[in-house]
């Protein structure tokens, strides 16, 4: 007998060598409703197999019957630790549909919000992945920075986790007076708190024993299971559609692509640390670069894209997030299909975790960094 592709043969109670048992939905280190169904020798991991689709919501049949203004807020549930990533994707494939050109002044306040987001997705990873592994002071360290990110949000956005930041065709409203202030005040004590982490965290022994040599994945089969984002870097592939296939003002901005040497669970935590660093450097680009002018393109009052399709992908927090758009030059999509990174991130579960044991599943479901919004939609 057979569920969910793990073998749960019955046996005898005390004869068998091997049984099976439930990681989750509840489980707190599953982040979200993920049910995890171990195979198990003792302690080792023979075989895994995950359970899906508990915060299903249909949101890809939703967009049918709605029209394309009305599916925006849609997309901040998606992965509901970046919303204003997933909208930049979603308004950046619509653009795409319609042919328009978004201001300059908007695309740099798109960028510095998207990598104030990348900044807080990291904090949240960081805080939990590290309690998960048993070190509660850096969830508290992480989540103070988190909160500043937040409270930026909040004044410019009105909102603080489901931030619906950007609208089709640009921005809807500007900056506040403060905002520019704010963001480089805040960027000026980061790199100090991410010393902080780093100290706490690098040299470790109890951290190290949970990470180095733990879910180790070379580049080819990174590759072969279509990872992306941080993941993918871990194992050394240099790839980051902010680089490979750049949009918005990217191609502006001077930043690097950190990369892993070993493909463990220490190494997807340093490319994430760096990342951190490396938006930061971005962030302060794109406020000293700022120009003048409008944040909203001459868009229609009523949204009718030509007959057509396209697919347009962004570098999330997770990795690459994509839309594919089919139109039918009505008010509302033919079809919309979501490209969530996490859901084929997590795919890499299973090979990662053979091997290892039951408390290294723990670290592992972290190292990838699934949020499940994202993962079932």
């Amino acid at each position: 007998m057979r569920e969910q592709g793990v073998d749960i043969t019955p046996g005898t109670l005390f004869d068998a060598e091997e049984m099976v048992i439930n990681m989750g939905p509840q489980h707190p280190s599953t982040h979200g409703v993920l049910r995890v169904i171990l195979k198990l020798d003792g302690e080792t991991v023979k075989d895994l197999d995950c359970d899906i689709g508990y915060l299903h919501r249909g949101v890809e049949k939703i967009a049918e019957h709605d029209t394309y203004a009305m599916i925006t807020p849609y997309w901040d549930r998606l992965d509901y630790v970046a919303a204003v990533s997933n909208d930049l994707c979603y308004v950046g494939g619509v653009e795409k549909l319609l042919g328009i050109e978004v201001p300059r002044r908007a695309e740099y306040l798109r960028v510095a919000l998207t990598e104030l987001q990348r900044i807080a997705s990291h904090l949240l990873w960081l805080g939990t992945h590290a309690i998960d592994i048993g070190a509660v002071t850096v969830l508290l360290y992480a989540f103070r920075e988190r909160e500043e990110i937040l409270k930026i949000f909040e004044d410019f956005i009105g909102a603080r986790l489901t931030a619906h930041a950007f609208r089709i065709g640009g921005l809807w409203w500007d900056a506040y007076p403060e905002f520019e202030k704010r963001v480089r005040d805040f960027l000026k004590i980061l790199p100090g708190r991410i010393d902080e982490y780093e100290t706490l965290l690098n040299a470790n022994r109890i951290w190290l024993s949970r990470t180095v040599g733990i879910g180790v994945l070379p580049a080819d089969e990174a590759i072969n299971l279509s990872l992306t984002g941080p993941v993918l870097r871990g194992s050394g592939v240099k790839y980051d559609l902010r680089r490979a296939q750049p949009y918005s003002v990217y191609p502006e901005f001077d930043f690097e692509i950190p990369i892993g040497e070993n493909g463990d669970t220490y190494d997807r935590y340093l490319v994430r640390m760096a990342e951190i660093r490396q938006s930061i450097i971005i962030i302060e680009q794109a406020l000293d670069g700022l120009p003048e002018g409008p944040v909203m393109a001459k868009v229609p009052k009523v949204i009718k894209p030509p007959v057509g399709e396209v697919y347009f992908g962004i570098e999330a927090p997770k990795g690459e997030i994509g839309v594919y758009l089919v139109s039918d030059g009505t008010t509302k999509p033919y079809r919309m299909r979501i490209r969530p990174p996490a859901f084929i991130n997590l795919q890499s579960l299973r090979r990662l975790s053979i091997g290892h044991l039951v408390a290294d599943v723990v670290a592992l479901i972290g190292t990838i960094d699934i949020v499940l919004g994202e993962v079932d939609r």
